[in-house]
């Protein structure tokens, strides 16, 4: 599981504890999916989870779309927000290569009450987008985006296609460990590569305003004007 960078063991426990408990599917699978070693950094923290939630809320949102579902922390705490605001009308979409990892997921989903407003899609994530935009242009109102670094630009595009004005658009791990910051990494890694590349057109980007955070792993946030 990820940690804000930077952060001290203690303020790591305080930040969480100043938060609101944990809904407990959320706390099984943080769990669960902790034990798993390494992999289990793809999880994003409770802290995020939270700010996600927090997110939802902020622009009401009742139709979201995720790209990278892993076991399913970041499409929980979505939906849970999104259900006690819209009901049954809530509805996320979660895009994913790995049935295995994603099967994990559907059991917390589960446990928690929100699998039938949950859809899961497994196969590269262009084409369900593409397809979603043929259906739902304009008609989403949030997107998490936590995969493949290389094609976040190529995510971002048809996010913003299926986001309305006013709709929220998030990319995690967007500092990667710190090494955006490396010139020799930038150089020779094609996800830090395109991290990079990613925050210098948004930053540019008029269809978009947007903020740049260090919660996590880094967190970019683009709002559709």
């Amino acid at each position: 599981m990820s940690r804000s960078i930077g952060l001290s063991p203690e303020l790591v426990d305080y930040v969480r504890g100043a938060n609101r408990p944990e809904h407990p599917a959320l706390a099984r699978c943080r769990a669960e999916t902790d034990a798993m070693g390494d992999v289990s950094r793809m999880q994003i923290s409770p802290e995020q989870g939270a700010f996600l939630q927090m997110c939802a809320r902020l622009v009401s949102a009742r139709t979201a779309v995720e790209v990278g579902v892993f076991t399913g922390y970041s499409a929980l705490a979505t939906m849970l927000a999104m259900r006690d605001m819209h009901g049954d009308a809530a509805c996320l979409i979660g895009c994913d290569i790995s049935e295995d990892y994603t099967g994990k997921a559907r059991g917390y989903w589960d446990e928690a009450g929100v699998s039938e407003q949950i859809e899961l899609r497994i196969g590269d994530a262009r084409e369900t987008l593409a397809g979603l935009i043929a259906t739902r242009a304009g008609a989403v109102d949030m997107v998490f985006m936590d995969a493949d670094k290389t094609g976040y630009d190529a995510y971002y595009e048809a996010a913003l296609a299926l986001v309305r004005r006013g709709g929220l658009i998030l990319f995690d791990n967007v500092l990667w460990g710190g090494s955006v910051v490396d010139a020799a990494h930038v150089a020779e890694d094609p996800d830090t590569a395109a991290l990079v590349a990613l925050a210098a057109k948004l930053r540019a980007d008029a269809r978009v305003d947007i903020a740049f955070t260090a919660l996590g792993d880094g967190i970019l946030m683009a709002l559709k004007r």
